[in-house]
């Protein structure tokens, strides 16, 4: 997982307008918070934010927030990130702090690799989820899960059971579920609706519990 600097500092006015204020300013509003963190309010710079998040998903990355005042670094996850529905802005962010002997549930990509033989006899691939979600300390959550389709045929698929994963790292999923699968035309023309359905419905997010 990639690590990130960025800077903050600390707010103390709430509310539309001073939110307003600071995002004319270039900056955005945002909290830090966790199971053992009393909530502090901060602000960070726009562009670097945006800079970082620049073709990366949120929960891939694990920040070193250096605020304002402190001796040393908070280690935190973006928990949630708000955007104008218009222009995709950013417009707070809410970070969760982590710490690296605590196991955390996070969501992690999976990207496809491989020239599919069996669609270019026709089939159809479907991804049914696009995010694996896992249990493991921050220091061993993997960027991504890259699963090779090109031996895949129609009828085949690959389900959780067939994906390895490194020392540390763990499915909390006791279901054997399908994670990506070859269909013929007409199967992936009645089913693709749904499919699309769920996929949406994955969440992305971060959150700690106990080390086992």
């Amino acid at each position: 997982m990639k690590t990130q600097d960025l800077n903050a500092s600390p707010r103390s006015t709430r509310g539309n307008s001073p939110a307003r204020a600071l995002r004319r300013e270039g900056f955005i509003p945002a909290v830090l918070y966790g199971p053992n963190t009393e909530p502090v309010s901060i602000s960070v710079s726009h562009k670097e934010l945006a800079d970082i998040l620049q073709g990366v998903g949120s929960s891939q990355i694990m920040f070193n927030l250096q605020i304002e005042g402190a001796e040393t670094p908070r280690k935190a996850m973006i928990k949630e990130l708000q955007r104008n529905n218009l222009n995709q802005r950013l417009l707070h962010a809410d970070f969760y702090e982590i710490s690296m002997d605590r196991k955390l549930h996070v969501f992690v990509p999976v990207v496809l690799e491989g020239k599919c033989k069996g669609v270019e006899e026709g089939g159809m691939l479907q991804v049914i989820r696009r995010e694996l979600e896992v249990i493991c300390f921050p220091g061993n959550i993997p960027e991504e899960f890259v699963l090779d389709v090109t031996n895949l045929e129609v009828g085949e698929a690959i389900h959780l059971s067939d994906i390895p994963v490194g020392e540390g790292v763990h499915f909390p999923e006791s279901a054997n579920f399908t994670v990506v699968t070859l269909v013929a035309p007409t199967a992936a023309t009645v089913g693709g609706e749904g499919e699309e359905e769920e996929e949406e419905a994955v969440a992305v997010a971060a959150t700690e519990t106990e080390a086992e």
